[in-house]
């Protein structure tokens, strides 16, 4: 079995894609708009929106929507050429949602080509609208309303609901807080969208709960400086879940495992200590997270996946990076704070100061590593640049590792399943 990491190592150019989850008021992801820029030179972005879609476009029929958007819907920037020219038609329209931008002049070709689309299956969001909104005519034609939460006073979403919420899904954008939320909500939006979930609110419990502290327990396992391999199968066999789990991960395609696997030692012996311990993480994540939104669990694979492909080139001194990247969101993941989610566990004073600082803001020696991997993934591009330049890493490597890391996380998910939401 391979077990070599790939490095990224390859600066060939390609699509800049981040993304950004549309989710319903109990948080299952209906979908992601897609942020992007043109393939970057060595420490800038090209901000060409044409010419990013058209490589966007390309990198989706490649890579695959359900890879991208892990089977939901792909929210996609058009601008009045790109309308015109019928990019869109490279995409499944069941998969594809066109989202024409506030800067669209409505002409009667616009309109020919809007309702080709809907002809056509194709969806169609009407992003940043606003009162007295230029683009009113093609409100027949849209099946989403994008509002601004921050841009539009609360008063005027609520008329905007009233006005249009019965014919079209009416979403609130920029929706950071949970605040915010509760006032979208209020307001009469069905959809959100925005990284507020990821901050929750609620996280007031002092304790985790019984049913993951089994799963927390098996990560302090493999956390010791010398794994007991007894106490681990012992743990495992503790839950039917994670039997199944191992089982189906080493009869998958990702292992090439080829010998029968007769018991739990059997497989973590054919897995070997580096591959358990990566396994136990990713499937445990899976796990706890299963009852939370879909896109963190993700989001937490993508992040160790990426921190782990860029770790041969920047300094981490003893730290787990892979690790790392997969704890920065266990907090959201079991709604309990990060002191308590890392209390107990056998990480290193170096670890555990890494990750408490993720959460209180306070800089620590991977405060560039963190700002680089959350930029990365929200499309903040002049934040990417800036921490990249700072970590010695050129754009090209940074966007082919996160691509990979994405590409990775959805193979995780399928080889490793939990139910989604």
């Amino acid at each position: 079995m391979n077990t070599a990491v790939k490095t990224a190592s390859s600066e060939k150019p390609s699509s800049c894609l981040a993304r950004q989850p549309i989710l319903s008021k109990d948080e299952k992801v209906l979908g992601y708009e897609l942020l992007f820029r043109e393939s970057p030179q060595e420490d800038r972005f090209n901000a060409d929106l044409e010419g990013g879609t058209r490589s966007i476009i390309d990198t989706l029929n490649v890579m695959g929507l359900d890879a991208v958007c892990d089977g939901r819907r792909a929210f996609i920037n058009c601008s009045h050429d790109m309308l015109l020219k019928g990019f869109f038609q490279l995409l499944p329209a069941e998969k594809a949602v066109v989202e024409i931008q506030e800067n669209v002049p409505v002409d009667e070709r616009v309109v020919a080509a809007c309702e080709q689309l809907r002809m056509d299956g194709y969806e169609i969001a009407l992003d940043n609208f606003v009162p007295g909104d230029a683009r009113e005519k093609l409100i027949p034609l849209a099946n989403y309303l994008k509002i601004d939460v921050r841009r539009v006073v609360e008063q005027h979403c609520a008329a905007l609901v009233a006005k249009h919420g019965a014919n079209c899904t009416m979403i609130a954008q920029k929706v950071e807080t949970r605040l915010q939320f509760i006032a979208a909500l209020k307001d009469g939006f069905t959809l959100f969208q925005g990284y507020f979930f990821r901050h929750p609110e609620r996280m007031r419990a002092r304790h985790i709960p019984a049913n993951q502290a089994s799963q927390l327990r098996l990560l302090k396992a493999i956390s010791a400086p010398e794994v007991d391999f007894d106490a681990v199968e012992a743990l495992i066999k503790q839950d039917a879940s994670l039997c199944y789990r191992l089982l189906r991960y080493l009869n998958s395609p990702l292992v090439g495992v080829s010998n029968t696997v007769h018991s739990v030692r059997h497989g973590i012996t054919l897995l070997g200590e580096r591959e358990l311990v990566r396994w136990i993480r990713m499937a445990t994540t899976l796990i706890m997270g299963q009852e939370k939104c879909s896109d963190l669990v993700l989001a937490s694979l993508v992040r160790a996946h990426f921190c782990e492909l860029i770790a041969p080139k920047v300094n981490h001194g003893s730290c787990d990076l892979f690790l790392i990247g997969m704890f920065s969101l266990m907090d959201a993941i079991l709604e309990v704070p990060m002191g308590i989610v890392i209390e107990g566990l056998a990480f290193d004073a170096e670890t555990r100061t890494e990750l408490l600082g993720m959460k209180t803001g306070k800089p620590t020696a991977l405060s560039p590593i963190y700002e680089l991997m959350v930029s990365r993934e929200a499309g903040e591009w002049d934040v990417v640049a800036r921490h990249a330049k700072k970590l010695n890493l050129s754009l090209p490597f940074v966007n082919r590792a996160f691509n990979e890391a994405v590409s990775w996380a959805h193979q995780m998910t399928t080889a490793v399943p939990c139910e989604k939401k």
